[in-house]
């Protein structure tokens, strides 16, 4: 054995000899040590991992704008549910104050007046969709600048037997035969009350929707209960409802109230309108705004034209303040193509748009500018809403787009409108004014 292997082996003895002694029981502790260690860190990276998703998904969920809206969550909650259920749990969603926003302030270029009020753009939202007044805070983040809810009953009453909700997703359209389900108006004011903070100020500038380039409308219908030729629940609604609304609409045209539609013609009408405007004439100013509420009427697309012409003579000569054009439709249009074509009811979407246009043409041409009216039926898109401005509407109004499109369907036809009256140099207003003033009739 060489002289350096003796060296060798007696440092190793000699390092065995004073190292120090680790058991068994130790070693196992700092295995544990370890591994505790380690599980810690993965836990604190998996933590980081999960609230940053959270955060990203919160940040991308509350854009009304985001691509799961239109694409994920609104076709599933329509394929999962039927018609009237999804109804329901999107109302809800908005009413919990978790739903989406509009985080996109609107393009001067949106920017109009109605009826005396500013509004920072000109869509709004149809009656029809919050039924009882449940959601208005939660729609209006979406950026519509018009919320019309109801339509609401003086009693309460719970409408036509379901179904009574169908999709046609082939024509992106939609028949419902609802019948007016309200909870009532007592149920409606109380929600309405408590919209109202306890340390309110009324300025110029504030309206009943409590946001500034808003306005909040009222669409009141008529108990199935009730005489048909009588305007009471009408009168009942404009004394209950004036001091909570921009905007009470007198809702003469839903196909879905036997008898209801009767009321546009001219006899039974003059009597409705001189009694509204009455009823609305004696209430006190609004203790929100200090005005009183402005008169719409609601008529039927499927009026023959000796009766808009006697629908425009009587508002010429009422003190209604404007007119929408229009309800849903009980025609068939033959390019139906869904096997749900053939279900009662009123028929609205992209197949409404070409007589609800013809209509809004028509009544255009017999009354005053000074008569502003708001275009609803088939508007989906930017360009649909420049149609209706190019034919003589004020505002228009979405409801069947915004069921298959979802929350984001109001900006994105912000985004389009805004796009097409920059490429053209012009504005929503400059449009609106320049049509009503070639369209509209010139009184001597």
């Amino acid at each position: 054995m060489t002289t350096m292997h003796l060296r060798t082996t007696g440092f190793h003895h000699v390092l065995r000899r004073h190292a120090p002694h680790r058991s068994p029981v130790f070693a196992r502790r700092l295995t544990t040590a370890s591994s505790s260690s380690q599980s810690s860190a993965r836990t604190a990276v998996y933590a980081t991992v999960f609230t940053a998703s959270v955060g990203l998904f919160a940040v991308y969920y509350y854009d009304a704008r985001s691509a799961i809206h239109r694409y994920v969550l609104t076709p599933v909650l329509r394929r999962t549910f039927d018609a009237e259920t999804g109804h329901k749990i999107a109302v809800k969603v908005l009413r919990s104050g978790l739903g989406p926003r509009d985080p996109v302030q609107d393009d001067e270029r949106l920017r109009t007046e109605f009826l005396g009020r500013e509004l920072s753009n000109p869509v709004g939202l149809a009656a029809g969709f919050d039924k009882d007044g449940e959601a208005i805070d939660g729609i209006l983040n979406l950026g519509f600048s018009w919320v019309e809810i109801g339509s609401v009953t003086p009693k309460p009453q719970p409408g036509n037997p379901k179904p009574r909700v169908f999709h046609l997703p082939d024509d992106a359209a939609l028949i419902n035969r609802y019948g007016f389900p309200s909870q009532g108006a007592a149920s409606m004011v109380s929600r309405l009350r408590a919209r109202i903070p306890k340390f309110h100020e009324t300025k110029d500038d504030t309206t009943a929707a409590l946001k500034p380039g808003s306005v909040l409308a009222i669409n009141l219908g008529k108990n199935k209960s009730s005489p048909v030729e009588s305007p009471d629940d009408f009168v009942t609604g404009v004394k209950t409802f004036g001091p909570y609304a921009d905007v009470l609409v007198v809702n003469v045209s839903s196909p879905n109230t036997p008898g209801l539609r009767g009321l546009q013609n001219r006899e039974l009408l003059e009597d409705l309108l001189a009694s509204v405007t009455k009823a609305r004439d004696e209430l006190e100013p609004s203790p929100i705004t200090a005005r009183r509420p402005r008169l719409v009427l609601k008529i039927a697309p499927d009026l023959e034209e000796s009766q808009i012409l006697d629908i425009a003579d009587l508002i010429r000569k009422s003190s209604i303040d404007g007119v929408i054009v229009s309800n849903t439709t009980v025609s068939r249009p033959a390019s139906l193509t869904d096997p749900n074509k053939s279900e009662m009811g009123g028929l609205s979407g992209t197949p409404l748009k070409p007589r609800a246009l013809q209509v809004l043409k028509t009544l255009r041409a017999h009354v005053p500018a000074s008569i502003p009216l708001i275009g609803c039926g088939g508007i989906s898109t930017g360009a649909d809403a420049l149609d209706y401005a190019r034919a003589g509407a004020s505002l228009i109004q979405v409801y069947t787009g915004f069921g298959y499109d979802g929350v984001g369907t109001c900006r994105r036809i912000k985004d389009e409108l805004e796009a097409l009256l920059r490429a053209e140099n012009t504005t929503w207003k400059a449009v609106v004014d320049e049509s009503v003033r070639k369209l509209s009739l010139i009184e001597p």
